[in-house]
């Protein structure tokens, strides 16, 4: 996680003052926003679903920054149809975030079968604004149109 990687440069620079270090912008904006996002969330949360892939390691550490920041359990799921819905008995809140590389169509499945079989309300978490635009290479702006 973001923290843990914190807290690996600190402990190097102790060790090695004159050590190079990534700079903070080095790590993925998005990655640092939802893992951000996760531990403003997680402790008001009963559950926390991650939807994500199983062979994503920034899905992996949601999972991992939702219970270390206060959740008592996280799950990371793909799609709706992988819901156990018996682990959702007595749940009072539940909190949905996904890993950078999930679509946001499986983020929007998952809540729908939410409100499908429950009064779920929607609260959205914002903690970033992320504005960033990319611009296309130069040789994609400078083709011709079809």
């Amino acid at each position: 996680s973001v923290d843990d990687t914190k807290e690996i440069v600190s402990v190097l620079k102790e060790r090695f003052p004159r050590a190079v270090t990534p700079r903070k912008d080095d790590i993925c904006y998005t990655t640092t926003n939802r893992q951000e996002a996760v531990k403003r969330m997680a402790p008001a949360c009963d559950l926390m679903i991650v939807v994500g892939s199983p062979n994503s390691s920034n899905s992996l550490r949601l999972v991992e920054v939702a219970e270390r920041a206060g959740c008592p359990y996280a799950v990371l799921i793909q799609r709706a149809s992988e819901i156990d819905w018996d682990m959702f008995s007595g749940i009072g809140r539940l909190g949905v975030t996904a890993g950078a590389s999930a679509p946001e169509v499986l983020v929007d499945e998952i809540i729908d079968a939410f409100k499908g079989r429950f009064a779920a309300k929607v609260e959205i978490v914002t903690t970033a604004e992320e504005s960033i635009a990319f611009k296309l290479p130069r040789e994609l702006r400078e083709m011709p149109a079809l």
